[in-house]
């Protein structure tokens, strides 16, 4: 029979088995990988956009430990100013840029959408046409009765300012901003969204996908078909809605690595469940 090993060789042999093995699976734990992005990335502009790019932020500082994204609202025009300014890396806009805007700055398409006209879901008038909603943007029709609706007074949410939807729509009824009506005026989307379904005589218009994914949550609320087609994710990626837009991320200058990695991941498939879940369109590259 070959000799047995000795106790404290054989214990030595074991402590060395163990270090190893315990080496291995740090390393699995803790992988070091070279050249791994780092840094800040300051995101302003579209609150339509906002809530899409801080899920993708948070996903991506997931991946990117060293990576701290920070996502500001304010407006797309505000988003396409900071961005051109220096103020913000990236601006979201969720309009297309104007002629006097392109010059020397890049976008980058991230997602559709639409612009719908929403209701209280009590109120009884379920469609309205386009001159009917033109006469209510100018002012021409003041009560719901004179749509087929119940007595009352129309509370007409224009949108602020800087607000991408403001311009969509005043571009889409060939009605000046300064001739629209304005009994309230919202800013973000959420106070848009509560005034409406606190007010069975409001209407006012915003994201068809951050409505329709606050209508699937119980929010009471209803959009209204735009030239009797129905306002839905549906029919945005199906191009037939009549009011459709692109979300956009803009650029000033030529992105830095960490900037257009992140752009590269936002537009990828890896987050399109996201953009399903906050009921946007995603796009295919």
């Amino acid at each position: 029979m070959p000799p047995r090993p000795s106790s404290r060789a054989s214990l030595c042999c074991g402590v060395l088995l163990l270090i190893a093995l315990t080496g291995c699976a740090g390393d699995r734990r803790q992988p070091k990988v070279e050249g791994d992005l780092n840094g800040n990335l300051q995101l302003t502009g579209s609150s339509t956009l906002a809530p899409l790019v801080s899920e993708i932020g948070k996903r991506f500082e997931t991946l990117h430990p060293q990576v701290r994204i920070d996502v500001q609202t304010g407006g797309s025009s505000r988003g396409i100013a900071d961005a051109t300014s220096g103020l913000a890396d990236i601006g979201m806009s969720s309009r297309g840029l104007k002629e006097s805007e392109q010059q020397g700055r890049t976008t980058w398409t991230l997602a559709k959408d639409g612009v719908a006209f929403i209701v209280q879901a009590e109120n009884p008038v379920l469609e309205l046409s386009r001159q009917q909603l033109r006469a209510i943007l100018t002012g021409q029709v003041n009560d719901w009765s004179e749509l087929g609706g119940r007595q009352g007074e129309i509370i007409f949410i224009n949108r602020a300012q800087g607000r991408s939807e403001l311009e969509l729509v005043s571009d889409f009824f060939d009605v000046p901003v300064k001739e629209m009506r304005a009994d309230l005026i919202a800013g973000e989307n959420q106070q848009g969204l509560k005034m409406v379904a606190n007010e069975p005589r409001a209407i006012t218009y915003m994201s068809v996908g951050a409505s329709e994914f606050e209508a699937s949550r119980g929010v009471p609320i209803r959009l209204l078909p735009l030239d009797g087609v129905e306002a839905s994710v549906a029919t945005v990626a199906a191009g037939s809605f009549p009011l459709s837009r692109p979300l956009l991320m803009v650029t000033a200058s030529q992105p830095t690595p960490l900037t257009k990695a992140f752009i590269d991941y936002a537009r990828s498939p890896e987050v399109h469940d996201l953009v399903r879940q906050l009921s946007y369109v995603p796009i295919t590259l």
